[in-house]
């Protein structure tokens, strides 16, 4: 019987950590403040202790981390507290482990009352600011580096630093309606354009209304709001994938798992005060549309008929509900790309399905020669029914079956922004590469360690294999990439290495810890459980799977992935379990070497490269300039010099696609014209990819002065 471990399941908590209810119920009514904050802290400690791969001792050094997490979370742009503020705070920087532990809540609440008065304070003075018109002839500038920014010594240096804040959103806005104006006129010859006395006064208006959203929408905010933030200071100092989730995210949570969604069809992430892109759903309105990128900048939202609103000030939360909506209504999305030049967007939200998240095949030609790739966006499976729902490993190998039908002389696996999923797919789905054999170790918590294999002999597919990665590649991605590269069976192909995520966490719910709980719901904590292993005894956390030949891309310069996480666990290793190297008749080495060789020599190499750097300085680049023609020209010039990237887009592959049929998980699905571009957009977008044609190229190399040995049957 195949061992399938705890992964990817929602435990009971007394399986996990070996005690009763009766501990925390008697703690309960033993305590003379059964305040519901109180009592959540003790909880969340108490599962954490006992619970958490690494649990840690809460010392001076993680309440000093804590401390400065949570400021960096409430007020990071330094907009409300004063130094004189930071200075009270400070006694607490040593002192929060110690409140955790007595179940004190004095930092937080003084805090918290701190921050309420200091909004206050600005919403005093923030309407003065912007009665006079601003001076954009003026030789000033502003610096963004708000983590070395420091905080202001005065309520009136407090004054300046948003005047500078308001001047630059001021000015964007009123560099874009001159644009617009300019446009207007080549368009129509008789249009009379407004002057820039009434386009400041415009501008100004806007970033009014903005201020205005701002606070309404901070005005909505209930300590329980602030007091989540605190605890995933605390929580997430275990490492950045434990999380609380308060009730309403518990839920939002749930409805995310079951794969159907209705907004723009993005993932969003909020870091150094920025809404960032980090995947874009295939199917939905955002991808159909070819409207964003990963990487891209979310600046302000605005609803139909609606001036914009600024959300770099605002919880990720709150910017998230602004930019979803019902089917069929529209969104404007005022973004900054990643090469730094700045356009409104406008998205029809959507409906987006999960079986656009499932595995799709297609079929290349390269003259007589016949290849298949498989793209599979992550390791979906519903464990609670493996064998009747869709899941990863079965559709996957419905694709290899029915690819090996047009007589395939090589197969890709793409995984380029799979960030995981179950852990049974991955070992059932490295299964069909292999003739039994150890997959992946996975040591939990308290030390036990379970090795899993596949042990089911013959292969599904057995001739040349290439897979493709990022560096968004992640987990499980990362565990059938190590488990293949170690077998020698699989040449990986993408950038220097994956995303080195080598953990996995499990879902705990709070509230099945206590018998008889009187705060009401306490919602939930995502917990880490686990580290995965290598059969080489290597964890992937941090470092990842090294390529076996780098394909460098725009983001080869910026740093991504785990090791970009706060706290994020160590990389160790374990000992090697026993697995033998694949013998196959296929020209490993050689193919490796040819496509190193071929990389060096690929014309659009050196623009690659450049466009990186490019991306890089404009990630680095933390000042405006406050005078519009300081400000204009950087903006023209920016957009004049990522013209040269164009050519990038160029590019075309030799070989034709044709994506095949739907299989299995599509077959109750009426095949409309919706899903039919959504294919035909696929292949198109293959046809420029050079990384697949480079992979194409690889496993004809591989073929090359061999003796091919017949297919393995599949053996069931």
């Amino acid at each position: 019987m195949r061992v399938l471990g705890k992964i990817g399941l929602l435990l009971t908590c007394g399986v996990i950590f070996g005690y009763t209810v009766n501990e925390l119920e008697v703690a309960e009514f033993e305590d003379n403040n059964p305040d519901k904050e109180k009592f959540l802290i003790e909880i969340l400690n108490f599962v954490l202790d006992r619970g958490h791969y690494d649990p840690k001792d809460l010392t001076d050094a993680i309440s000093y981390e804590i401390y400065n997490d949570y400021l960096e979370a409430i007020d990071g742009q330094h907009r409300f507290f004063l130094k004189s503020d930071i200075n009270e705070f400070e006694k607490y920087q040593y002192r929060i482990d110690d409140e955790v532990k007595q179940r004190s809540l004095k930092f937080f609440s003084l805090t918290h009352a701190r921050l309420v008065k200091r909004m206050e304070n600005v919403k005093t003075f923030y309407a003065e600011l912007l009665e006079t018109p601003f001076d954009f002839t003026k030789d000033e500038s502003i610096v963004l580096d708000y983590e070395n920014v420091p905080y202001a010594n005065s309520n009136e240096m407090l004054k300046k630093s948003w005047r500078r804040r308001f001047k630059l959103n001021t000015l964007d806005i009123y560099t874009t309606k001159i644009e617009e104006e300019q446009s207007k006129l080549e368009n129509d010859s008789t249009y009379v354009k407004k002057s820039k006395t009434v386009l400041e006064e415009e501008a100004r208006s806007v970033t009014r209304d903005n201020i205005e959203d701002f606070f309404d929408i901070y005005d909505d905010l209930e300590r329980k709001d602030w007091f989540e933030v605190y605890v995933n200071s605390i929580v997430t100092q275990y490492d950045p994938h434990t999380f609380y989730f308060a009730p309403e995210d518990k839920e939002r949570f749930d409805m995310g798992m079951s794969g159907k969604f209705e907004g723009i069809g993005a993932r969003l992430i909020k870091r150094d005060q920025e809404v960032r892109i980090t995947e874009v759903l295939s199917g939905g309105p955002v991808w159909r549309d070819k409207l964003l990128e990963v990487g891209d900048v979310i600046l302000k939202v605005a609803q139909e008929g609606e001036e914009p609103v600024e959300i770099s000030g605002m919880r990720l939360e709150d910017s998230i509900k602004l930019i979803k909506g019902p089917k069929g209504t529209k969104v404007y999305l005022t973004i900054k790309s990643i090469d730094g030049t700045i356009n409104q967007v406008v998205v029809t939200r959507d409906v987006i399905e999960l079986e656009e998240t499932y595995a799709k095949s297609t079929l290349i030609k390269n003259d007589s020669k016949n290849f298949g790739l498989i793209e599979l966006p992550k390791f979906y499976a519903d464990l609670t029914d493996y064998e009747g729902s869709p899941n990863a490993a079965y559709d996957v190998r419905s694709e290899i079956e029915q690819l090996k039908t047009k007589n395939i002389e090589g197969l890709i696996l793409d995984l380029r922004g799979n960030g995981g999923g179950s852990l049974k797919t991955v070992v059932d789905m490295a299964g069909f590469f292999i003739d039994e054999g150890p997959i992946v170790q996975v040591k939990s918590t308290g030390g036990s360690k379970i090795v899993h294999y596949d042990e089911n002999p013959g292969l599904v597919w057995d001739g040349p294999l290439v897979i493709l990665v990022n560096e968004f590649s992640a987990s499980a991605s990362e565990i059938l990439a190590a488990a293949l590269q170690d077998y020698k069976r699989a040449i990986i192909l993408g950038s220097k290495k994956t995303f080195g995520k080598g953990t996995v966490q499990n879902v705990i719910d709070l509230n099945k810890i206590v018998n008889r709980n009187t705060h009401g719901d306490l919602g939930a904590l995502k917990i880490t459980t686990d580290k995965f292993y290598r059969i080489s005894g290597s964890s992937t956390q941090l470092e990842g799977v090294n390529s076996d030949v780098i394909f460098p891309n725009r983001y080869a310069l910026i740093d991504i992935g785990e090791v970009e996480q706060k706290n994020p666990m160590s990389w160790d290793q374990i000992s090697a379990t026993r697995f033998e190297s694949i013998e196959t008749d296929f020209n490993y080495e050689y193919a490796v070497a040819q496509s190193r060789s071929r990389l060096e020599k690929n014309t659009y190499m050196e623009l690659i490269k450049k466009q990186a750097a490019w991306v890089k300085e404009q990630q680095d680049d933390f000042e405006f300039p406050l005078n519009y023609e300081q400000y204009n020209e950087k903006r023209i010039s920016e957009k004049e010099y990522v013209k040269q990237f164009e050519k990038l887009k160029e590019f075309k592959s030799p070989f034709s696609f044709q994506w095949l049929p739907e299989v299995n998980h599509f077959k109750d699905i009426d095949q409309d014209e919706d899903l039919t571009e959504k294919r035909t957009r696929w292949v198109e977008r293959l046809q420029k990819d050079m990384y697949v044609t480079e992979a194409v190229q690889i496993l004809e190399d591989m073929n090359k002065k061999i003796e091919r040995r017949p297919i393995a049957q599949v053996q069931d």
